[in-house]
């Protein structure tokens, strides 16, 4: 058994503050994106608006009613030609007021690809961020250096972990897609995860206990963090699905848009769609890990189940999850009420390891508290 070198345990425990604090930068930055891009569109939005009002204006007034000549041949030219009223402009160029055009769509494109725009602030919180992941995956190393193992054999390994993997989950979908407006909701889970592994979860680096020294750690325990990282993905998209989906009904019912960060957001259906796929992935990686959990479970005590709590609230989330695949799928559960289901099932998942962790007994009571 490999010796414990504490003085890696305490540059683990400095990279995670350190990594803490560089994510509560890019989180702030996130969050001046958000605020600051909602001004900056509602603003064009109000201009766009006046510029439309005063182009009717102009329209309204006869050619004989004080046009000069050349004013009257450049509109002639340009297809207007005599006195033209407002009542001759087509229905669908109606001008809007300031409030219909401010909370009119989303900026925001179904694809999610990048707009030739940029946000300062946002690519400033993106690089936060991956310097918060850089410095965070040392402090994930050297945890794993000065225990001699995998750096996942309680809470609070699997919490720092955890986060760290969200992270980079969320850093490596950005290569793709424009997800910059779940940055504030990502990063913000990412350090309530870290402020409570230093704060509740604690565990002095040391070795495993007995019945985790497997193989199988590496197998089980690395999927259910990846399976877990995307789930929390999928959480802040159902989250924002809630949101984006009250807003869109309020302004095509004609109210006012009192969610401006939501246009960089997109349509409560893109939300769903994206949350749905990455769903089905975490799933798979849910049923590899119920079923290596399994063959785990007959290795270290000759059976494959045995109704232990944390194996029964691992099989609720699986049938949480397929419930929810299956229900979108092929009964048409879809808008809000695929958004909590999806919703439900991350919360199981959080219950399974806070509650069922710390405050039931059973063989998987692994949390080092």
């Amino acid at each position: 058994m490999p010796e414990i070198n504490e003085i890696m345990g305490q540059y683990s425990e400095l990279f995670m503050l350190l990594s803490a604090g560089t994510y509560t930068v890019a989180f702030i930055a996130f969050a001046w994106d958000l605020a600051s891009s909602s001004k900056a569109l509602r603003a064009m939005d109000l201009n766009a608006a006046a510029a439309i009002s005063t182009e009717t204006s102009a329209l309204k007034v006869p050619v004989s009613a004080g046009i000069s000549t050349s004013a009257s041949a450049d509109r002639a030219a340009s297809g207007l030609g005599g006195p033209v009223g407002i009542a001759e402009r087509p229905s669908s160029s109606a001008p809007r007021t300031g409030e219909e055009a401010a909370g009119a769509g989303q900026t925001a494109e179904p694809d999610m690809h990048y707009s030739p725009v940029r946000r300062m602030p946002a690519r400033i919180g993106v690089a936060l961020t991956v310097l918060g992941a850089l410095i965070h995956g040392a402090g994930v190393l050297t945890r794993a250096l000065g225990a001699g193992r995998v750096p996942w054999g309680n809470m609070y390994e699997f919490l720092t972990t955890g986060a760290f993997v969200a992270v980079a989950v969320f850093l490596l979908a950005l290569i793709r897609r424009d997800l910059r407006f779940l940055g504030t909701f990502v990063i913000g889970l990412a350090i309530i995860m870290q402020v409570a592994a230093a704060v509740a979860y604690w565990t002095p680096v040391g070795h495993l206990v007995p019945a985790l020294q497997s193989y199988w750690l590496i197998i089980h325990v690395s999927i259910a963090v990846l399976s877990s990282a995307l789930f929390t993905l999928t959480f802040a998209m159902s989250a924002l699905q809630l949101v984006q989906s009250h807003r869109q009904k309020r302004v095509a019912a004609g109210g006012a848009d009192k969610l401006g960060f939501m246009r960089l957001v997109p349509s409560a259906l893109s939300l769903e769609n994206l949350s749905y796929r990455i769903n089905a992935l975490g799933f798979i990686g849910w049923t590899f890990t119920l079923m290596f959990g399994a063959i785990w479970a007959e290795k270290a005590w000759g059976r494959f189940w045995g109704w232990d709590t944390k194996e029964v609230w691992t099989f609720v989330i699986w049938v949480v999850y397929a419930g929810y695949l299956h229900a979108r799928a092929t009964r048409g559960w879809t808008g809000t009420r695929a958004a909590w289901l999806s919703i439900v099932g991350y919360l199981c998942v959080v219950f399974n390891f806070t509650i069922v962790n710390q405050f039931f007994n059973g063989l998987h009571s692994y949390s080092g508290l």
